[in-house]
């Protein structure tokens, strides 16, 4: 039997995890956190794996486990992380695919930027509340908009060291949704209306990272979306990396 090593507390992670469980294929699932690994079913043949890895430690679980195949499905935007799984295969020999997630239609009422920072840029001396929706480890970059503890509410996973890094960078606690999605449109717009939301702020994540619902929230409140565009990649869908994986074991 072949051994499968699959990056990604992602849905795409999730659901090749779980197809793995259900068919009785012995997997490894490597997730960065503990809520990546809280969203996936418990099968026995599923083995998880949490905290981040740099390409050595990658490497070293390659090695230790015998691992053919190498299945990233970490999220679109994690670059780094898909460097270093990339690296480490190379490095192994062992066989790389990349889980694409399905894309979302361009949005012609949303505005793009090629990545977060000129997305804050063009806020500055902009007024009006701002909905942020990119997850904690963007938030840096919105301290240098104008009163951006009353105007900015962010959207984060309710973990407590995550609340806790909004409160030290100065966001207000009121102005903190720790909320665990996937958000429905009503969810979305129920935020946009309780704030008085100007700007929704998201990345373009297709639908399983919930984009569809927040950008028929913001069209249905009036609210300007502004969208990081997502990195070029070529890859699979979990459907023909299923189709893979029956083939191999």
């Amino acid at each position: 039997m072949c051994r499968i090593l699959i990056f990604g507390g992602t849905t795409e992670g999730r659901e090749l995890a779980e197809f793995c469980g259900k068919n009785n294929i012995s997997v490894y699932l490597s997730v960065a956190t503990d809520y990546g690994a809280e969203v996936v079913r418990k099968f026995r043949c599923v083995h998880i794996l949490k905290g981040r890895l740099n390409s050595g430690d990658i490497m070293d679980l390659i090695i230790k486990n015998g691992i053919d195949n190498v299945f990233d499905a970490t999220h679109p935007y994690a670059v780094e992380a898909t460097r270093n799984i990339k690296t480490a295969c190379e490095k192994t020999f062992v066989n790389y695919l990349r889980i694409k997630r399905d894309e979302y239609d361009i949005v012609p009422a949303g505005k793009y930027f090629d990545d977060i920072n000129a997305l804050a840029d063009y806020l500055k001396g902009k007024s009006g509340k701002i909905l942020v929706t990119t997850g904690s480890k963007d938030l840096k970059v919105f301290l240098e908009i104008e009163n951006y503890r009353e105007r900015c509410v962010v959207r984060v996973l309710p973990l407590e060291g995550v609340v806790s890094e909004c409160q030290e960078l100065g966001f207000l606690s009121e102005n903190i949704a720790a909320e665990k999605g996937p958000f429905s449109v009503e969810q979305n717009l129920n935020l946009l209306e309780k704030f008085n939301i100007k700007y929704l702020v998201t990345k373009e994540s297709g639908t399983a990272g919930g984009f569809e619902a927040k950008v028929l929230a913001a069209e249905k409140y009036g609210a300007e979306l502004l969208i990081v565009r997502r990195p070029i990649e070529n890859g699979i869908t979990v459907e023909e990396a299923e189709k893979i994986i029956h083939t191999e074991v």
